[in-house]
């Protein structure tokens, strides 16, 4: 009887050459779920959070940035284990994007409350301040005055630093990876 761990792997199934539709469809996808993140930013009801519901919005807010953390993580876990069945490059774009939003929903439910900010008074205020903040531009148009709004900012400067740049690392390995692979798939084919 043969010890697994010393038995030869099996070799990965070369994954097919993409053409057509399905180069397109991965990209098409994306782009639809990033949309549809997008517009439901827009579309729910994140006037009843904030003051008026400060316990419902901080739990929200923590659990969602959890569930995107483990989801995250997760995927980096993916690709340093190079598991050829996940799709890192779709998967973590998309929480990358979902973990913005997080943040410019609670910025928007935050400045409901007096005092917490100087300048974010519209959704799409809230939206370009998380991008400028996680882009370390800091134009200083919008503020975070209040406390809360000040804890908000600190961990999104400190999610971003781990969270979302050890994705953007895993996916941009993932990637390296996979150019370097092509031209010995075709060096052994010939």
């Amino acid at each position: 009887m043969k010890d697994r761990r010393t038995a030869h792997p099996r070799p990965r199934p070369r994954p097919r050459p993409r053409t057509g539709w399905d180069a397109v469809r991965p990209w098409l996808v994306r782009a639809g779920i990033a949309a549809a993140v997008g517009v439901a930013y827009f579309l729910l009801p994140l006037d009843h959070l904030g003051p008026q519901r400060p316990v419902l919005s901080w739990v929200l807010f923590a659990l969602l940035l959890a569930v995107v953390a483990v989801l995250l993580l997760r995927q980096i876990r993916h690709v340093l284990l190079d598991r050829p069945d996940s799709r890192p490059g779709v998967v973590i774009s998309l929480l990358i994007v979902l973990s913005v939003h997080v943040f410019s929903a609670t910025y928007y439910a935050l400045a409901k409350s007096p005092g917490e900010f100087s300048g974010l008074h519209t959704r799409i205020d809230a939206l370009y301040f998380t991008v400028v903040t996680l882009a370390t531009v800091g134009y200083g148009d919008i503020t975070p005055h209040g406390q809360a709004a000040r804890v908000v900012a600190i961990l999104q400067i400190t999610y971003s630093f781990v969270f979302l740049t050890a994705a953007a690392t895993a996916l941009t390995t993932r990637m390296r990876d996979m150019v370097v692979r092509r031209p010995e798939r075709g060096g052994r084919s010939r």
